[in-house]
């Protein structure tokens, strides 16, 4: 490796003194957050624009033609197109949720609604008080230590939230469903459907729609998030609540409650249940993280931040999780079944059985291994960047 230059090299190459050029640079950072103010301020009205017209907030064919004109003018100007797309994504992500906070898909005619969160002092119900008085909705507040009852709360809403534990649910849904207005809905939050939504139908003659929002209340944006809405009773109810979770940014499918905890068995109760058994061995073992740390590839820490995530919160809320769904059992099992298979294979050093694995599971993944390296890559530059 050559010998770095020493002062008087530099000052004969004529360099600009280090201090100058970083003054140089930070003029430019001043102009481009100035240009991302204005930007900002246009996004204002654009949102005014789709709000009178009735305009939804995305436009994905927008979005990837901006993407692409992006791109190119990146390549044309000696940039990273790689880094300008993720820069944009990230602008264009602001650009979304700065037209949600300003109402641009609510309708011009919709009118505030009343609604009673019960657990509303709680993180989820928080943030879907937070939700629904965003969009200008008036929201009340009702839990074990809030001067509102929850009974007083109930009779006055237009739209009932419940929002509490899992293993309060039912009980709650069942103890105030009877004095829900006939006119009006009720909801709840649950990360279990069938039976939280067969108590809600049972317990009143509102309308019902039981919801699962497939996110945590500590997230930085609604924007792009997914929830899923199980009908029950009431199709102007279930459009009304679609439309306030769509005009803040989210994702909404509809599913039967029973497919919705079939599936959550594989999302939520085996993924759950594999952080676990990682963090377990990991304490067994005796393991040192910040030694791994020294050592880490990209994957190691990804895996390791999502386990340290998963044990730094509310175990009663991953038991309950497990817990209630009616496959709990089977998919546990399915695991431990699976992970004695690849432990023989390992231990008996039988390279052809876990070829075999590699084959069955990569067939089974598809095309969707495609879109993981893509993503999983742009998940690895970001983690690594942060250090």
């Amino acid at each position: 490796m050559a010998d770095e230059p020493d002062n008087d090299e530099l000052a004969a190459i004529r360099y600009r003194p280090l201090p100058v050029l970083r003054a140089m640079i930070d003029a430019v950072d001043r102009d481009v957050l100035q240009a991302l103010a204005r930007r900002n301020a246009l996004v204002a009205e654009v949102a005014q624009y789709k709000r009178a017209a009735g305009i939804p907030v995305r436009d994905d064919a927008r979005e990837a033609e901006l993407l692409s004109d992006r791109c190119q003018r990146a390549s044309k100007l000696g940039l990273s197109s790689e880094l300008v797309e993720s820069l944009y994504r990230l602008v264009l992500w602001g650009s979304r949720d700065r037209q949600a906070s300003l109402l641009a898909q609510v309708p011009l005619t919709d009118e505030p609604k009343k609604i009673a969160i019960i657990g509303g002092q709680g993180a989820m119900g928080a943030c879907m008080a937070t939700l629904f008085s965003d969009l200008g909705h008036v929201v009340m507040i009702a839990d074990r230590d809030t001067p509102l009852g929850s009974r007083e709360a109930v009779e006055h809403a237009d739209v009932v939230v419940i929002s509490v534990p899992i293993v309060d649910t039912v009980d709650v849904i069942r103890e105030l469903g009877p004095y829900v207005q006939d006119h009006a809905l009720l909801t709840d939050v649950t990360s279990v459907k069938q039976a939280p939504v067969e108590a809600m139908l049972e317990s009143t003659s509102a309308s019902v729609v039981g919801t699962h929002p497939l996110f945590g209340p500590s997230v930085h944006s609604l924007q792009g998030q997914r929830v899923v809405m199980c009908p029950g009773r009431g199709q102007a109810w279930h459009d009304w609540l679609q439309a306030v979770f769509e005009a803040r940014g989210l994702w909404v499918m509809d599913a039967t409650a029973q497919a919705h905890d079939e599936a959550m068995a594989v999302v939520q109760v085996l993924v759950h249940f594999a952080t676990e058994v990682l963090g377990s061995t990991l304490a067994d073992l005796g393991t040192s993280i910040e030694e791994t740390l020294a050592f880490t590839s990209p994957i190691y820490l990804i895996e390791l931040s999502m386990a340290a995530r998963h044990f730094a919160q509310s175990p009663d809320l991953y038991a309950s999780i497990q817990f209630s769904n009616p496959a709990t059992r089977r998919v546990t099992d399915a695991f431990v079944a699976a992970a004695q298979r690849q432990r023989d294979a390992v231990a008996g050093r039988d390279r052809e059985a876990i070829r075999a694995v590699f084959e069955r599971v990569s067939d089974m993944f598809g095309p969707f291994t495609a879109r993981a390296m893509q993503q999983t890559s742009f998940l690895i530059d970001r983690i690594v960047e942060r250090g």
